[in-house]
């Protein structure tokens, strides 16, 4: 290698992958906080496995979809996850007609990864109204912490109809007479939907878990939303018309790219598995 060539390389000044000072920070930033958020799922998992038993499992709680009777189960959420993928998808035409300093098209699709970031948590909000108030039926607090469902005769259980109560611990039933249901329920209490000490829908530690990783999760949408309006007002205004440059754009879209994908691995490991 000649001397000159050392001198260029070695000298500073290069931009190998011509990322700039404020990408580079954003991509540090985003590497923090998926490992934060890799210790919430691994978090989840321990705890999951040690309550197995009791452990409620997704497709059995979050069953409910606007508008539609019965249960749905996971549609609503398959929706939602629908609509955050949706809005990283218009996000990369944003900031590829970026690139482009087209500020007509720029405008039209972060306009709307703005309104899919809104529509997102406005269904997680209605979810969660939904997981707080529970079902009509409700559960019963046993007394020692378990959490118990009576499911009447002739109710649809695992394909089968029984003529007798059905007793749920957790994901196992059992088949009861009437007076030995009234026995196993002694000093029992009602229970309604979710919070952070008791959980109609089984463990209470599966509760804490959604209200902290769907919140956590959602408060970094939320973040994005605002983000999203200021630099969408920007755009109106022109602004990075007169820098000649939409990095702000692709910056802003990153930590946007990088939301929509926790919410798979959310998704994926909180409702399907």
């Amino acid at each position: 290698m000649s001397t000159e060539t050392t001198t260029s390389v070695w000298g500073g000044g290069n931009r190998p992958m011509k990322a700039s000072y404020g990408k580079l920070m954003m991509w540090f930033f985003l590497l923090t906080d998926a490992l934060t958020f890799s210790g919430f799922l691994v978090a989840y998992g321990f705890a999951r496995h040690k309550y197995e038993e009791i452990w409620p499992l997704a497709e059995n709680v979050f069953t409910h979809f606007p508008g539609i009777e019965g249960h749905q189960p996971l549609l609503y959420v398959a929706l939602m996850t629908f609509i955050l993928i949706m809005s990283s998808v218009t996000m990369v035409l944003a900031v590829h007609y970026g690139h482009e300093m087209n500020k007509k098209k720029v405008t039209l699709w972060m306009g709307l990864t703005l309104l899919g970031g809104i529509i997102f948590l406005g269904s997680q909000a209605w979810e969660w109204m939904h997981f707080i108030n529970g079902t009509a039926e409700g559960a019963m607090l046993l007394a020692d912490g378990s959490v118990a469902h009576v499911l009447q005769a002739g109710e649809l259980i695992n394909g089968q109809t029984y003529a007798h109560e059905i007793l749920k611990l957790g994901e196992n039933y059992f088949i009861t007479e009437g007076a030995k249901v009234s026995e196993l329920l002694n000093g029992a209490e009602p229970i309604y939907g979710a919070n952070m000490v008791v959980n109609e829908y089984g463990a209470p530690q599966f509760a804490n878990f959604f209200f902290f990783i769907t919140g956590f999760h959602g408060f970094h949408v939320f973040l994005g939303v605002v983000i999203n309006l200021i630099i969408f007002v920007n755009i109106l205004l022109g602004t990075y018309e007169k820098r000649g440059h939409y990095e702000m754009v692709e910056k802003v879209g990153l930590y946007w790219h990088f939301v929509d994908l926790v919410w798979v691995f959310v998704f994926t490991f909180f409702y399907l598995i």
